[in-house]
């Protein structure tokens, strides 16, 4: 990973609020601030050359207002041919952390929510952001735990974060006691918390943890305690390649049903 933040622009008024979301995310991590347009436009001879002048207003619109919330930020803009999965895919193998709307304007403008963002939550190789326009300032950064080696990366994003942001950690674990292994109690999954979090409370000693376990279906426990947050973070597992891919089903509902921005950490990001 490298010292940028990529933000993926569509014209809408939600890959706009990204664009500044993406710009204080920059300024946090003193990074320079990339933003991109995914040109998907067919290049058959039976199509009349495209006029990119608006699109590249567009853009440049964008990248002017990243200046105006973060103008100490180094601010550089681009209009790339593709489509915006393979596009934003290609542009995150260079970046710290790549961020997109919660919704897009859809058609030849492209479409940052849905399959689109599922798909980058998949492939991406940095931590993706999905940023929403109604969240929070201020709150903790929730954390999901599951106890997995692919949920390792999301830990130590989350306390990375929370340190950026100065912000409380609120780790999660969820579970559904009547469809727990027999003799496993309430102590099972208070030391999978405990064991997952071991050794980031000694590294980031000023960021105050609360650790909550909950009776329940993680998804709905998870876009509950969105509610009260300024950002969620969850890990994400996948088979790799761009067919036949499963993003993991909570992944998936805080993408669209989140309160606040989400994080998605890829376990081998």
């Amino acid at each position: 990973m490298g010292n940028l933040v990529v933000v993926g622009t569509d014209g809408s008024s939600s890959s706009l609020a990204a664009v500044e979301t993406a710009a204080g995310e920059a300024r946090r991590r003193r990074a320079e601030l990339r933003v991109v347009y995914a040109l998907n436009w067919p290049v058959r001879p039976r199509y009349a050359p495209l006029d990119t002048t608006p699109l590249q207003r567009l853009v440049s619109e964008a990248a002017d207002r990243a200046r105006g919330v973060a103008p100490e930020v180094t601010v550089t803009e681009a209009m790339v041919p593709g489509d915006t999965v393979s596009v934003l895919e290609a542009e995150s193998r260079s970046a710290e952390l790549l961020v997109v709307g919660a919704r897009g304007m859809g058609g030849v403008m492209g479409v940052l929510l849905g399959s689109t963002a599922a798909a980058l939550a998949a492939h991406c190789r940095c931590p993706l952001m999905v940023a929403r326009e109604d969240s929070a300032d201020a709150g903790p950064v929730v954390l999901c735990v599951d106890g997995s080696p692919a949920g390792a990366k999301a830990v130590g994003f989350a306390f990375a974060e929370a340190a950026l942001r100065g912000a409380e950690i609120v780790a999660v674990h969820a579970w559904l006691p009547d469809y727990a292994p027999a003799g496993v109690g309430v102590e099972g999954p208070e030391r999978l918390l405990a064991q997952a979090l071991a050794g980031h409370a000694e590294r980031y000693p000023d960021i105050p943890v609360r650790r909550e376990v909950a009776s329940g279906e993680t998804r709905e426990v998870l876009i509950e305690a969105s509610r009260n947050a300024q950002l969620v973070v969850v890990g994400a597992r996948g088979r790799g390649g761009f067919t036949g891919l499963l993003l993991g089903s909570v992944s998936q509902a805080l993408l669209h049903h989140a309160h606040s921005s989400v994080v998605v950490v890829r376990g081998e990001t």
